[in-house]
């Protein structure tokens, strides 16, 4: 039996950060969480045609700050943003109704849209849905994505594919996807194409690329310096100072001019 790993929290720390980011205990996690997933469905449905490949959050004390990364930003702000505003007053009387809180909603444009496997997986997802011929639409996004700039990519769809009576699985891939190199850059996405013949799954992998450790972001990196052991100074205070925590001191080797002669 294979054990399959999610491409994207297998890299969570790596080249990939928390899509919320935010710190509760107790119930207060449970509810934030199960609040976020739903605000995300609430976007995600009501800009459908947005193109939005996803959405963070951030909450500090009352404020919560959204940020929806698109690939079609004039669609979601709107004309002189009144889309965005709607939007907003909509999420506040749906999940903060009689709380005082200050909702900050803001749109980021995805430059590359063919290099997104959300907006790629959407796209897949449109054209089957317009009954198009699922090789056709496999061949026609590998290209896409291919001119776009990728390294690899590949794109796997199941069900009842062109109205078969038994489903199967296909895909279709061009490059390579290491899938076990943590600091390989590649963006995973699942969606669900919903047919006349029913529900068929769409997968999609991009392989943008390595992260090397001088080009990880800022967030990654360790904000304390290092230093060496024998760099302290006064010990550790827990155990009694000076000595190291399994409770003797430790001896420091005489220098060359310190060493007794013969």
């Amino acid at each position: 039996m294979g054990h399959k790993v999610h491409p994207t929290l297998f890299r969570i720390g790596v080249t990939n950060t928390w899509p919320s980011r935010w710190f509760a205990r107790g119930n207060a996690f449970r509810k934030q969480l199960q609040e976020d997933l739903t605000i995300r469905g609430f976007i995600q449905k009501e800009l459908k045609e947005g193109a939005v490949s996803k959405v963070t959050i951030e909450r500090m004390r009352g404020v919560v700050g959204i940020t929806i990364h698109t690939g079609k930003p004039g669609f979601v702000i709107g004309r002189g943003a009144a889309g965005i505003e709607e939007l907003r007053k909509k999420i506040l009387k749906t999940y903060f109704r009689g709380r005082r809180v200050n909702l900050r909603l803001d749109v980021v444009e995805i430059p590359k849209a063919n290099l997104d496997a959300a907006i790629v997986g959407q796209q897949v997802v449109a054209d089957l849905e317009r009954r198009m011929p699922f090789r056709r639409v496999l061949k026609q996004t590998i290209e896409r994505v291919k001119k776009s700039g990728a390294l690899g990519v590949k794109v796997a769809v199941s069900g009842r594919l062109n109205g078969a009576e038994i489903a199967r699985r296909e895909w279709l891939w061009w490059g390579k996807i290491p899938l076990t190199s943590l600091r390989a850059d590649i963006d995973y996405s699942q969606n669900m194409a919903k047919t006349a013949a029913g529900v068929i799954g769409v997968k999609v992998w991009i392989y943008r690329g390595d992260v090397f450790e001088q080009d990880r972001l800022s967030m990654y990196q360790p904000t304390t310096p290092t230093r060496n052991r024998g760099e302290r100074s006064g010990g550790d205070r827990r155990h009694g100072g000076g000595g190291d925590r399994r409770g003797g001191f430790r001896r420091e080797a005489p220098a060359a001019s310190e060493q007794p002669t013969a």
